[in-house]
């Protein structure tokens, strides 16, 4: 594992280079977050983004997604894939969430995982974005890229990265050090042909010291 040098580096340099360090889903209620992040699953999320303007103005309350027909949903999120399987989930989860938790995103990993659709990368995200928790989201990028540098053992698996990351990384970091995991991996560290000769965290990285 990286010494606590090498991670402060990391965190401080991704910090200079995406300042914000902002979820790129769009979103103005945390459902819509919640049912975003849903869509996102085999999707990128500028899909999701242009997705979403219309979904949300032909259902626009909680109600109206809890007594929507799974198809018409469907047919507005037909691009993001497996939609059959994400209308579906979207509507018993915006009736779970009116039925079970007052029409509130709830906030605890056991209540998010509850609901339809929701598996850990999600509920983490929710927990950072919306309750300003200490958050691991692990996605492909975050699982690629922390393994590459070696903040993880390279394991491909979500529950272990997470539990890793955990061990690594100051939990006031956590969540905004994810956002900044997709950023990265979108621009520089690329699952395919990553940029190393033009990337900044070269000297920190496990997988460019061993390629010399």
């Amino acid at each position: 594992m990286k010494s606590k040098a090498a991670v402060k580096r990391i965190i401080e340099t991704l910090k200079g280079i995406y300042p914000e360090g902002l979820c790129s889903l769009q979103y103005k209620k945390d459902y819509e977050l919640l049912f975003a992040v849903r869509l996102s699953a085999q999707c990128t999320d500028q899909r999701v983004n242009q997705v979403t303007p219309a979904l949300y103005a032909r259902f626009p309350t909680l109600r109206s997604f809890a007594e929507a027909d799974p198809k018409e949903v469907g047919e507005y999120i037909h691009s993001c894939g497996f939609y059959n399987g994400k209308a579906r989930d979207i509507v018993l989860c915006a009736q779970r969430l009116l039925s079970d938790f007052g029409g509130k995103v709830p906030g605890t990993m056991e209540e998010l995982t509850s609901l339809p659709g929701v598996g850990r990368k999600t509920a983490n995200l929710i927990l950072g974005d919306v309750y300003q928790q200490p958050a691991y989201v692990c996605d492909t990028h975050c699982i690629r890229i922390t393994g590459r540098l070696g903040l993880t053992d390279g394991s491909k698996d979500p529950i272990q990265v997470e539990r890793q990351l955990r061990e690594v990384l100051p939990p006031k970091e956590s969540s905004d050090f994810c956002h900044r995991m997709v950023l990265f991996g979108r621009d520089t560290c690329t699952a395919r042909s990553p940029k190393c000769q033009d990337c900044p965290l070269v000297k920190d990285c496990a997988a460019a010291k061993a390629a010399k």
